[in-house]
């Protein structure tokens, strides 16, 4: 069951042990406890989302060692390809 607290922080909890919530917790049904969960996510910040979107670095290292000037080429397009995807 969920219950909510006076500062809106959410406790999920079986009745029988409601007694050891907070002072002040209220029950709330399902729906308003996906509301509260929803308004406390925090969206990646465009730093997190390029990072997880760059290419390992090492594909450009294999490409400088190797001499081969398209796998270079291909890395850095989609590292600019990323930038352009999630811009400051």
């Amino acid at each position: 069951m969920n219950y909510k607290d006076p500062q809106n922080n959410l406790h999920d909890i079986e009745p029988d042990f409601a007694h050891l919530l907070p002072e002040g917790c209220i029950a709330i049904t399902q729906e308003e406890a996906d509301a509260i969960v929803a308004s406390k996510v925090v969206p990646p910040t465009y730093q997190e989302l390029r990072r997880a979107a760059y290419p390992p670095a090492s594909d450009y290292l294999d490409g400088v060692v190797k001499g081969n000037q398209a796998q270079i080429d291909a890395y850095i397009a989609t590292c600019l390809a990323v930038k352009a995807k999630y811009p400051k």
